[in-house]
């Protein structure tokens, strides 16, 4: 049995072992998307507390230069994700385009 079929029957999805545990990832370009929505986050927030600091000034500066490029990247996942469905599933990407993130 594969782990897509042990993890439900779910077509293509992304099984990790964890030890006893296992997680599932079904929607990978949703899972994607908000990994890199946290790490944005995360650039901007230690950033900002790097600003505090003279010293650490620069090093504030490049965590708000990467997390501006995450931002960019936010629209090409999507962007990708609408041409997989469109090359894969044609007609189906404007139904599932309503649940958009």
């Amino acid at each position: 049995m594969s782990d897509a079929t042990a993890a439900g029957g779910a077509r293509g999805a992304l099984v990790i072992h964890l030890g006893p545990e296992e997680l599932v990832i079904r929607k990978r370009y949703e899972t994607l998307s908000i990994v890199n929505d946290i790490l944005i986050g995360l650039w901007f927030i230690v950033g900002s507390f790097l600003f505090f600091s003279e010293a650490t000034s620069y090093a504030a500066t490049w965590l708000f230069v990467i997390g501006s490029v995450e931002m960019l990247i936010r629209p090409l996942i999507r962007f990708a994700r609408h041409v997989h469905l469109r090359r894969f599933h044609p007609g189906e990407s404007e139904a599932v385009a309503a649940n958009d993130y």
